[in-house]
């Protein structure tokens, strides 16, 4: 169970680095403030009384959102582990943000992502995922625990599709991999997807 110091650390990210935003720019267009008003008490409240946000989320207006992917060797490149924590994202640096679901493309999730290239503005990213299930499923590769992950559980990165991710989409920078562990994510993209 997730601690109540956690949750209210969720809920104080999300409501600085997400909502905030949102209604800053909600306040130029007065006939959503009554709206945005209502979110945030409902966002409140939830908090308060430690309601999971874990089920599927609506896609609501705001940043833009990381919907496309395509077949990892479909955008082959060289990959370079070039990490730096300069306000833009970087190869090697695990980076957050909301991705569409690929059944539903109406809902999503706030999740990490290994930047693995760009493309002009477009990053391209690899989905992570701390569901053990992956373990054993040959598309995903793990790359252990780490910062991005609050609860320090173990996880695993999609090697099979990339995604697009729009840089202002980008929540916040989540962590740097060290190099040993990109350094596997890289030799999988190597000897199975072409890339050099």
């Amino acid at each position: 169970m997730t601690s109540p110091w956690k949750t209210f650390q969720r809920f104080a990210e999300n409501l600085v680095f997400n909502e905030a935003p949102k209604f800053i720019r909600q306040l130029q267009t007065p006939e959503t403030l009554p709206r945005t008003i209502q979110q945030g008490i409902k966002l409140g409240i939830d908090a308060l009384t430690g309601v999971s946000d874990e089920a599927p989320q609506q896609i609501t207006a705001g940043r833009p959102v990381t919907k496309h992917s395509v077949p990892t060797a479909q955008r082959a490149r060289k990959v370079v582990y070039a990490p730096d924590l300069d306000g833009r994202a970087d190869p090697g640096e695990i980076v957050w943000t909301w991705v569409v679901y690929e059944d539903d493309p109406t809902r999503g999730k706030d999740r990490p992502v290994l930047v693995v290239g760009r493309d002009r503005q477009m990053l391209l990213g690899l989905m992570l995922s701390s569901q053990d299930h992956h373990h054993d499923d040959p598309n995903w590769v793990g790359i252990g625990s780490g910062t991005w992950d609050y609860d320090g559980r173990d996880s695993w990165v999609r090697l099979d599709r990339v995604l697009d991710v729009p840089e202002e989409s980008i929540r916040r920078e989540g962590a740097i991999l060290d190099r040993d562990r990109f350094e596997i994510v890289a030799a999988r993209l190597r000897a199975e997807y072409s890339w050099s």
